[in-house]
């Protein structure tokens, strides 16, 4: 049953609102204040009109507010370079080929990355926050400014690559990784870790002219 929003106003009484019906007879307007009652009538339709108009305005501005709040969730995953079209972030990308790719700022963060081939990729400032590399080929690979805090980068295939700048705090592991001809110029690591990956360090980067040993500050 539809209802009638009739506004009303006299010289006696403060503006009101009721609610009636569409089986109800419609009230008579009494006339507005100074006004007959034609010029009572216009007035009535004018207001309404406008009251009309302000709620479709309140309407639609209240639905442009929610719109903001419901976004598709992988627009908020996605990543730079060639790949940003695509969710690379908090994914499971194992075996994936990134090889030779350029993916400069690509967002990788916690995914899993399990034996995936980045080798010879342009990874400069890519971000591998907590994610796992476990066995991944990164040989040939500039990771120049890459983020691997708490990465697991284990049994991975680091040969020839440039880390300079490279963030390795937390928890990152390099155990059993292959780093021959590897950079670490800057790369801030765990006296623990360095001692390790010195142990294994050989070889002299093909790209900077420096020795691994020398990157590590090896004794």
């Amino acid at each position: 049953m539809a209802l009638v929003l009739n506004v009303s106003l006299c010289s006696t009484s403060k503006p009101h609102l009721s609610l009636s019906t569409s089986n109800s007879k419609p009230a008579t307007p009494r006339p507005l204040l100074g006004l007959n009652t034609k010029q009572s009538r216009q007035a009535s339709q004018k207001l309404t009109l406008s009251l009309g108009e302000s709620v479709s305005s309140a309407t639609l501005v209240a639905l442009l507010s929610a719109s903001f709040f419901f976004v598709d969730p992988a627009l908020a995953f996605k990543g730079g370079g060639p790949y940003g079209q695509e969710v690379t972030r908090g994914q499971d990308l194992s075996g994936q080929d990134f090889s030779g790719k350029t993916l400069i700022k690509q967002d990788f963060k916690t995914s899993i990355l399990r034996q995936a081939n980045f080798k010879g990729a342009k990874l400069i400032g890519a971000s591998f926050f907590d994610a796992d590399l476990t066995g991944a080929d990164l040989s040939d690979a500039d990771l120049r400014n890459a983020d691997f805090s708490l990465a697991n980068v284990t049994k991975a295939n680091l040969s020839n690559a440039n880390l300079e700048g490279a963030l390795a705090t937390g928890n990152t592991s390099f155990r059993g990784s292959n780093i021959t001809g590897a950079d670490f110029t800057d790369v801030p690591l765990r006296d623990d870790q360095r001692k390790y990956l010195c142990k294994v360090a050989d070889g002299v980067n093909p790209t900077t002219g420096n020795a691994t040993r020398d990157t590590l500050f090896c004794n």
